[in-house]
């Protein structure tokens, strides 16, 4: 039993794997031309069901993962004025080992159709579109947005 067959439950069928014959060949070994005629077409139509099943195989698939992925995608609604986190997708250029990739808060200015939030930075005041499954709710109260540095000297 082949480790393909171990694997996928069933024998693999290569395009290689099928013997294909020239009719001048069979014909110049003094072969029924006709019996070659119909080997060479169930062949074919035996190379034929093959398509089919992988075919049908890659759609079974393709659904399944669309069914999955559907799956982990969580419905979010938002209203105008509620504060939302914006999830920065840029940071791997340089990563951060505790850097957090969600920035903001910023406050939800406008919802368009199909899934698009304009955001409103309040400490600039300038806004922006983004796509709705790149934010998320942000449940805090204010944020000091302050910074403050301490040094550790030893003195």
């Amino acid at each position: 039993m082949s480790p393909y067959k171990l694997v996928f439950g069933k024998a693999c069928y290569l395009p290689v794997e099928l013997e294909h014959k020239a009719y001048w060949a069979i014909k110049r070994l003094n072969l029924d031309l006709d019996a070659a005629g119909e080997k060479r077409l169930l062949q074919q139509n035996e190379l034929e069901e093959f398509r089919n099943q992988s075919y049908e195989n890659a759609k079974l698939y393709k659904e399944k993962t669309k069914q999955w992925h559907d799956r982990k995608i969580l419905p979010r609604n938002f209203e105008v004025g509620q504060q939302a986190l914006l999830f920065n997708s840029r940071l791997r250029l340089f990563p951060g080992k505790l850097k957090s990739r969600w920035s903001g808060p910023f406050k939800i200015a406008q919802i368009y159709p199909f899934g698009a939030v304009e955001l409103e930075d309040e400490m600039s005041g300038r806004t922006f579109k983004v796509n709705g499954q790149r934010i998320k709710h942000y449940f805090g109260g204010e944020v000091d947005r302050q910074q403050e540095a301490m040094p550790l000297h030893d003195r």
